[in-house]
């Protein structure tokens, strides 16, 4: 599986009533040396971009409605194939079912059930989710038939 591109979701999963999860960043910013990524936001509380100015990433910050649309539209623009998403809200059940391989995330803000069932794998909090993409072995294990 030949992956470019992390693409995330902000609010309810990097971070929790706005604020960016501790241990993330430096998550994140270590993927970046071997991905690119990005985070798609309808950004609820306002503070994403503050948030994220630390860490090495693309953020978009969605505008007007369907949310959902704009997001898979994202990603079938970088190239679904090559996507690993990470999203928990009802908005991002599209990006996690075209995804390569998508990551439904329970935080302290829940995760819709339509999400689980678009995502490939489950974690409990993102730090577990992207420890499998910086532990292979791991991730490799989750999804092997």
């Amino acid at each position: 599986m030949k992956l470019k591109h992390l693409v995330s979701d902000f609010t309810g999963t990097l971070s929790v009533g706005g604020k960016l999860l501790p241990g993330v960043k430096e998550r994140l910013n270590k993927l970046s040396e071997l991905l690119e990524v990005h985070v798609l936001t309808s950004d609820t509380f306002g503070k994403a971009k503050a948030e994220l100015k630390d860490v090495h990433c693309q953020t978009h910050i969605l505008k007007g409605d369907y949310h959902d649309i704009q997001k898979e539209e994202y990603v079938l623009n970088l190239g679904a194939s090559s996507v690993i998403a990470f999203g928990n809200g009802n908005n991002d059940r599209k990006l996690l079912r075209i995804a390569r391989v998508g990551i439904a995330v329970t935080e302290g803000e829940g995760c819709s059930i339509d999400t689980m069932m678009s995502a490939d794998i489950h974690v409990a909090g993102i730090k577990n989710g992207l420890d499998l993409l910086l532990h292979p072995k791991r991730f490799k294990a989750t999804l092997r038939y």
